[in-house]
């Protein structure tokens, strides 16, 4: 952009010039096509950044993925998992997923840490966690869905976290799911499900 200017700067003092003096009239045949055109590289570069700065922020959701692998057939499974996750991406969701410590090896039998997991579910591992052993995994799951002003899918209710978290009571805050006749379905907004804007 500093470039930009410098060029419109530049090629406007050489249209400037060439009308102040007449011997240099020829100077206008280069800095005035060079003046157009970055004054509209400039305006081009501007609009885009508007349309950026306009652009809706995509709503944030934390999966608890502890619970939603056990959705389909009450069998824990990873593609229940990833077909969640992409689903709630079509929607234009931005989609975090969050495990307790033993999710490795009730899904495989070793342990499995955060990259492991985003491997498997496509996801940056900066937007998967797994909790240390030997501590739940809900108190995280809810104060990161605190700390990014996000909901959270599970069938889980977290009765035993409603002093600390009372956003918890709060309607649609928590995302219910489950699988009827094979199809996935969540407890999602119309407008949600049709993947149009609506903030809650």
């Amino acid at each position: 952009m500093r470039t930009l200017a410098v060029l419109a700067i530049i090629s406007i003092s050489g249209v400037i010039a060439a009308f102040a003096n007449p011997e240099w009239s020829d100077l206008l045949l280069l800095a005035g096509p060079c003046t157009i055109a970055s004054l509209l590289l400039i305006m081009l570069r501007l609009s885009g950044r508007a349309k950026v700065q306009n652009a809706p922020a995509r709503k944030a959701i934390v999966i608890d993925g502890s619970n939603v692998m056990y959705w389909k057939n009450d069998t824990p499974k990873i593609s229940t998992v990833r077909e969640v996750v992409n689903h709630l991406t079509s929607l234009g969701f931005e989609t975090g997923v969050m495990f307790d410590a033993n999710a490795g090896y009730v899904l495989s039998g070793s342990y499995q840490h955060d990259g492991k997991f985003g491997d498997l579910l496509g996801l940056p591992t900066d937007r998967i966690m797994v909790v240390p052993k030997g501590t739940p995994a809900d108190p995280y799951i809810l104060k990161a869905a605190r700390d990014l002003g996000a909901r959270i899918v599970t069938n889980d209710r977290y009765r035993d976290w409603m002093e600390d978290f009372p956003e918890i009571a709060e309607p649609d805050y928590l995302i219910k799911g489950n699988y009827t006749s094979g199809k996935l379905w969540l407890s999602l907004s119309l407008d949600e499900n049709t993947g149009a804007s609506s903030a809650k």
